[in-house]
């Protein structure tokens, strides 16, 4: 049986408050989380991003939806809990 990954992804324009929130995330993520970061410097990552609705970075996106709090504010470690990130599969 094969286990499937939550895909995690973290939109960044390598600013101190991304780094923070790269190293958050990679703290937090276990080995279900397949954590990709992405630059939103380079032109297919940010036509992706505007599709996403982000409007702001850092940014969490987590199995294709944006997380909750990166919508309105900087990302939270118990939002991020909440929606999945560091929770086995």
């Amino acid at each position: 049986m094969t286990e499937t990954k939550r895909k995690v992804e973290v939109f960044s324009a390598g600013c101190p408050a991304c780094e923070e929130t790269i190293a958050l995330v990679k703290s937090i993520a276990c080995e279900s989380c397949d954590v990709t970061v992405l630059d939103m410097r380079q032109h297919d990552v940010a036509a992706r991003a505007k599709l996403l609705g982000i409007h702001r970075v850092p940014a969490v996106v987590i199995n294709g939806k944006l997380a909750e709090c990166c919508s309105v504010r900087e990302p939270q470690v118990t939002i991020l809990q909440a929606e999945g990130l560091g929770v086995r599969l």
